[in-house]
């Protein structure tokens, strides 16, 4: 029976803890620093931004899609498509990203 217990004070832990969104939590602001260093050389990723790759939305885009979340897209970056360069992204700095990304979001 305590073990039983045990499992489910466990699980509703693990629970609270996932139901705390990351991209709360998330620092927009060094995730903007970040994109500006790392993704800017493909993505457009600020408004006074003149150049990038012709082929890639920017991040202003992939904000307004309809079906846009920041949780998602911080996934998304942790197991980037083969297009994407290899940047080994920490979970946080991936939710500052996306937060970064959701912060352009009308």
């Amino acid at each position: 029976m305590h073990r039983h217990l045990r499992r489910i004070c466990l699980l509703l832990a693990v629970a609270s803890s996932c139901g705390t969104s990351s991209a709360l939590a998330a620092d927009a602001s060094h995730g903007g620093d970040l994109a500006k260093r790392w993704c800017a050389s493909c993505h457009v990723v600020a408004s006074g931004q003149a150049q990038a790759s012709a082929d890639v939305p920017s991040f202003a885009s992939v904000a307004r899609r309809p079906d846009f979340s920041s949780e998602r897209l911080a996934f998304f970056l942790l197991d980037p498509h083969p297009k994407m360069p290899n940047f080994p992204l920490s979970r946080t700095e991936a939710g500052d990203i996306a937060a970064y990304i959701g912060s352009l979001r009308p």
